[in-house]
């Protein structure tokens, strides 16, 4: 590589180091890293993560930010693909070892494309829940709708993670006086808990089940949906909503759907 383009590649992205790492299970890791200065994002966008591969090169994933737009780091959640090129190798680091971070934020899974409404329905498999964790750090969110549930679907019990997190959400001193407004209902498809949901999401919304364990109607009126997690789980869930009458948002055409597709 000419010392030309690999000055234009390094304008690209900034060199931070990671300060925490976690390991939830042996398949999914979170961690944190420093925040450049000049780095804005908006809650529910992803960033461009990179590292470098032996013998020159790179390769970059992108993730959804988990942290709030104020924050002065920046947190992840990572599933770890056995032989992944990217993540199996992100999940052999420790804090003190530094990630390439594209300079620039992306995607558009964002609430205010949403038109307004009583309930805010996140719906999230697996790593889907990160861009939820962020939204859920927007004070405005929690004044804009009545309710707010975050469904969460995963394999096995021991995969939900952040629950701590969630249930402290709800006495956050910026939205302190909203905090009833969250509920919580995790979901675990394979031996699940006694009294926990435990079918895939687009199964519990054409059963009402989703709907009766929240203890709220869905109606088009009101109701309004992210969807975010396996691109199956996102097609299914979105091909059951259009069913119950629900459509996309679009650019000129506000909807009741909007989904991420950048898995």
């Amino acid at each position: 590589m000419n010392a030309a383009l690999e000055a234009e590649i390094q304008q690209k992205y900034t060199t931070e180091t990671i300060t925490e790492m976690r390991r939830w299970t042996d398949k999914l890791i979170s961690f944190r890293l420093t925040r450049p200065e000049a780095f804005r994002f908006s809650a529910g966008q992803f960033a461009r993560l990179g590292l470098p591969l032996e013998g020159g090169g790179q390769v970059w994933r992108a993730y959804s930010m988990c942290s709030a737009e104020y924050d002065e780091f920046l947190d992840f959640y990572s599933i770890v693909v056995p032989d992944g090129q990217f993540s199996s190798r992100l999940a052999m680091l420790q804090p003190g070892d530094q990630v390439m971070l594209d300079k620039r934020a992306m995607g558009f899974f964002q609430v205010d494309r949403l038109p307004g409404g009583q309930d805010l329905w996140l719906l999230a498999t697996g790593t889907g829940i990160a861009p939820y964790l962020s939204i859920l750090q927007q004070p405005e969110v929690w004044g804009r709708f009545e309710r707010i549930v975050l469904a969460h679907c995963v394999r096995e019990a021991a995969e939900l993670s952040f629950q701590q997190e969630i249930a402290a959400l709800r006495s956050h001193p910026l939205w302190q006086e909203h905090g009833h407004k969250l509920q919580y209902l995790p979901v675990v498809t394979r031996a699940a808990p006694a009294g926990m949901l435990n079918q895939r999401i687009p199964a519990l919304l054409e059963s009402g089940e989703l709907a009766a364990r929240a203890g709220l109607t869905m109606a088009p009126e009101h109701s309004r949906f992210m969807l975010c997690g396996n691109p199956k789980m996102v097609e299914d869930t979105h091909r059951q909503l259009m069913k119950m009458g629900y459509r996309m948002t679009r650019q000129n055409a506000p909807g009741h759907i909007v989904l991420e597709n950048g898995w």
